[in-house]
């Protein structure tokens, strides 16, 4: 299943009164995994770029005086994201918005709405009342975010498409899988992330099976030969 994920700077708020995109990013993913391929243009909006929105994106009037116009990276941008392909957007109702009305200006048609994903609302449904910003969903997934110290449109899609893939269960806060023997083998280096590592306990559990119900287990592996599980891992009583 193809997607792109995707991520707009825009001058402002509202293409409504006259605000443009500056900057697209997209990613690739194909089964929920990056391809490689990768959609980035910085845009000239045909319009001076606000002190504000330059505080945030570091783009200046000089640095997009000689960038294409929407129109003229229209095509390719249709050809990179299909026609029907699902898209990936945090906070997908804004860029929507955006690109649909640069769509228009064009003469090519909208896009509907229902082609998208928006990761807020996935990040608000798992998660509600915490902050659910990218920055806030990569502290939570410890995904690497320090080099997004202005907006950009390609590193922001990037940091979300790892995000869309913790939101979908592919990462866990916490987990790290290293290589190595497994925990609690012997000379295992394996411990969780921030923590040292766990040795055994210096009171083993007492065991939560009865007499009869460790009786009928091991009745049950003595007939499954000896390349039972149980038998090359442990007492199979226990």
């Amino acid at each position: 299943m193809r997607e792109i994920v995707l991520d707009t700077e825009t001058t402002g708020f509202d293409p409504d009164t006259g605000d443009r995109i500056v900057e697209i990013g997209a990613v690739e993913l194909m089964n929920h995994l990056p391809t490689g391929r990768t959609f980035h243009v910085y845009i000239n909006p045909e319009r001076p770029m606000p002190q504000e929105a330059f505080e945030v994106h570091g783009l200046g009037d000089d640095f997009l005086r000689d960038k294409p116009k929407f129109a003229e990276i229209a095509a390719d941008f249709a050809a990179f994201i299909g026609e029907d392909t699902r898209l990936v957007i945090h906070n997908a109702s804004f860029d929507m918005k955006f690109l649909n009305a640069e769509l228009r200006l064009c003469g090519y048609p909208a896009m509907p709405y229902s082609r998208a994903v928006d990761t807020l609302e996935l990040a608000r449904s798992m998660f509600p009342g915490a902050q659910n910003s990218l920055d806030a969903l990569c502290r939570r997934f410890r995904i690497d975010n320090s080099n997004r110290t202005l907006h950009g449109a390609l590193l922001d899609s990037e940091l979300l498409a790892e995000v869309y893939l913790a939101l979908r269960g592919g990462r866990q806060p916490g987990l790290v899988l290293e290589s190595g023997p497994l925990r609690g083998s012997a000379g295992s280096g394996a411990r969780a992330q921030g923590g040292a590592p766990r040795g055994q306990r210096p009171r083993p559990l007492a065991p939560r099976i009865t007499e009869a119900e460790a009786e009928a287990h091991a009745a049950f592996v003595a007939k499954l030969g000896e390349k039972a599980v149980w038998l090359r891992y442990g007492d199979p009583n226990h």
